[in-house]
């Protein structure tokens, strides 16, 4: 899949995610300029696997952590947990 300006500068966003922090896929989105583009944020998530781009640091509105491309969901609200994003 070609990659898209959009998706470079979203991976730019989710790397500027501190440690402890979350962000949901609508405030990603919207911080690149597409508010309405949260699903296409999911899409570039989903394809991410580099380490240097946190997507796991991506949620879902509802606080939910969504799916995981490195171990599924489990394994997203561990790496979450280990940073103290949950109280």
């Amino acid at each position: 899949m070609k990659d898209t300006a959009f998706a470079a500068h979203v991976r730019d966003i989710v790397r500027q995610i501190p440690k402890g922090q979350t962000r949901t896929y609508g405030e990603v989105a919207a911080a690149a300029g597409h508010p309405g583009a949260a699903r296409a944020v999911g899409s570039i998530m989903k394809r991410n696997y580099d380490p240097a781009v946190p997507c796991h640091r991506v949620v879902r509105a509802d606080g939910s952590v969504g799916r995981y491309n490195r171990g599924g969901s489990r394994k997203k609200r561990a790496l979450l947990a280990e940073e103290g994003a949950f109280a």
